[in-house]
């Protein structure tokens, strides 16, 4: 047995270090006698020449196109958003994993290549990246992940919808987003609607609090829940103007404090009442889930 096992170590060491054909693994990438590419990030031309010339650069996520909602409606948001982005003087880079590439910045059919195979792709956090782009697959990545790969490539500014969270319950079931430890130790802003309102907000801000995370609320003294304005949350700090919103994140920088910043936007007082009436429905499916004894990762399918 001890020879067995170490015959098996001898071969694993082999292809982790670029072995040879003489493996006798016939899925060993390294066969051929070489080893593997390095994995590299690969930059659309619009972002490469936008990060060269210090231009500003937005990064966006790829899971609200795969898992967001259905085609051709994800692709269309897609584009929509990319172009909000450039009428505001800034480059997007909506960041997804194709074919096992990282790819900052995706063309048009790229992105309808993400939107076609919709939840066929994969979702990918931190916690994914080693089988994904191990694996030559396809992921659509996630606050955790989009971060990641943003902070490798050089961006600095991330805009999403709203953030994971605790999980109601949490405190039994350790159900934690995997968004809240990489904002604690991944030095990149994100810009988004709040935490997902379906969450437990005061667990999941005082679980940013412990991660060292700085949040800051625009406009507003109450932390937003998404499709609502209000949490019941006293926000942690509050900024009025995006000067003062920038001069938060390059201090952050500045100290080098290796974790990123959330800013919260809450929802126009225009939207509002229509986000009110769909954060009361959440809150009516909340109680029916747990009534029918539906808990976990399935409260999210239930609802």
């Amino acid at each position: 047995m001890a020879v067995r096992g170490e015959s098996r170590l001898k071969v694993l060491a082999r292809q982790l270090l670029g072995g040879d054909s003489s493996s006798g693994c016939p899925n060993c990438a390294c066969k051929d006698g070489g080893k593997p590419a390095p994995i590299e990030l690969k930059f659309s031309p619009e972002v490469q020449e936008a990060l060269q010339q210090h231009r500003p650069v937005v990064a966006l996520e790829s899971t609200i196109i795969s898992h967001g909602m259905p085609y051709p409606q994800n692709l269309q948001t897609a584009l929509e958003v990319e172009e909000v982005v450039r009428q505001n003087n800034a480059v997007p880079a909506t960041i997804a994993i194709i074919g096992g590439q990282p790819c900052i910045g995706c063309d048009s059919s790229q992105l309808e290549h993400i939107a076609r195979r919709g939840t066929a792709v994969r979702k990918v956090s931190r916690r994914d990246m080693p089988l994904v782009l191990g694996s030559g697959l396809d992921g659509a990545t996630t606050v955790s992940g989009t971060m990641l790969l943003a902070a490798r490539a050089g961006i600095k500014l991330f805009v999403t919808g709203g953030i994971g969270g605790v999980h109601r319950g949490g405190h039994i079931s350790m159900d934690v987003s995997a968004d809240l430890t990489e904002l604690g130790r991944t030095p990149v802003a994100v810009v988004c609607a709040g935490a997902k309102s379906v969450l437990d907000i005061p667990r999941t801000l005082e679980y940013l609090e412990t991660q060292g995370v700085c949040v800051a609320v625009y406009g507003a003294d109450e932390f937003p829940a998404f499709f609502s304005r209000h949490s019941g949350c006293k926000a942690p700090c509050r900024v009025d103007g995006p000067q003062q919103a920038a001069n938060m994140i390059r201090a952050s920088h500045e100290l080098q404090l290796g974790s990123g910043l959330l800013l919260a936007v809450p929802i126009p007082e225009a939207y509002a009442a229509e986000g009110a009436a769909i954060q009361q429905a959440i809150l009516e499916a909340l109680q029916e889930a747990e009534q029918r004894g539906i808990a976990g990762a399935d409260v999210s399918a239930a609802l």
